[in-house]
């Protein structure tokens, strides 16, 4: 499936594009405003999964299966609603992040403006329909002039339009799966804090553009910028012989693919990053003595 077809008058259709031929495993399609969003087939609404009801159930059955085939066993209900909370959010959130960073236009959809169908063939990822509900520019964007545009003075005040537009998405949807993984609000906002992260420096990794997509992240996600849990915070481990690694981070929360296979916790998981930084550190300290 090729990118999306422009809306005309559209602030984000260029980014979609871009998105489309860097990463074709997710297509997303905007659609005009009054325009239905589908439903049926494989589509779901961002507002029935935030409803959690039978539409969640059937969302997550997809999840267990895969979980079934993939590993020959049954995971947890926890485990499967964290797995199907990840595979919405972390393409949920490029929908803003990545207009943000190509384009410094930051739109905002509320859960009743977004659907999702992770059957479609062809698509590893899936595909999101979107309808637009305004965005925020900076001064001198010739977008300003679009219906629906709010200029904001900076790019700080960008970077809070992105962590508020991410949060009014996510927050019905974590409400909803929370109950079901047995977490609450700090364990949700850290996951949602990694979402953020990891998809969009996965992206601008494809783009060619990793470093400034390191400290682009390390400025909007610094630490203590509620309701989201701890930071980007990249970091470079030394190499054997004392240079600078790639750059790695230790996740907020845990994927929790442990418990299907004990032995391969991820590098960067909570559960083990106290102790790979204190390797890290034992690395550093012989490559200096030497």
């Amino acid at each position: 499936m090729g990118g999306p077809m422009p809306v005309p008058g559209s602030a984000v259709a260029d980014a979609y594009a871009r998105l489309a031929e860097a990463f074709p495993a997710l297509a997303v399609t905007e659609l005009r405003a009054g325009e239905e969003l589908p439903r049926g087939g494989g589509w779901v609404a961002a507002t029935e999964l935030a409803e959690g009801g039978s539409a969640l159930d059937s969302f997550l059955t997809w999840d267990d299966a895969q979980v079934l085939r993939d590993y020959g066993q049954q995971a947890r209900p926890d485990v499967i609603a964290s797995f199907g909370l990840h595979r919405y959010a972390w393409p949920a959130c490029l929908l803003i992040t990545v207009p943000w960073f190509l384009h410094r236009r930051v739109p905002r959809y509320p859960v009743t403006h977004v659907s999702f169908d992770r059957t479609a063939a062809g698509l590893a990822v899936g595909r999101m329909a979107v309808r637009p509900d305004g965005f925020a520019c900076l001064p001198g964007d010739p977008a300003a002039a679009l219906p629906g545009a709010r200029v904001v003075p900076d790019e700080e005040a960008l970077r809070a339009e992105v962590r508020a537009a991410v949060a009014q998405h996510l927050e019905p949807v974590l409400a909803a799966f929370g109950p079901r993984m047995r977490r609450r609000g700090r364990a949700l906002w850290g996951m949602a804090t990694d979402e953020i992260v990891e998809s969009l420096r996965y992206i601008a990794q494809l783009l060619g553009e990793e470093e400034r997509g390191l400290s682009e992240l390390e400025r909007l996600l610094p630490g203590a910028t509620t309701p989201y849990v701890g930071a980007a915070a990249f970091r470079r481990p030394a190499g054997p012989g004392g240079e600078p690694g790639s750059a790695t981070r230790d996740r907020v929360s845990c994927c929790m693919f442990y418990t299907l296979r004990p032995a391969d916790i991820c590098a960067t998981c909570p559960r083990t990053c106290a102790r790979d930084r204190a390797a890290e550190r034992s690395t550093t300290l012989v490559a200096q003595a030497g």
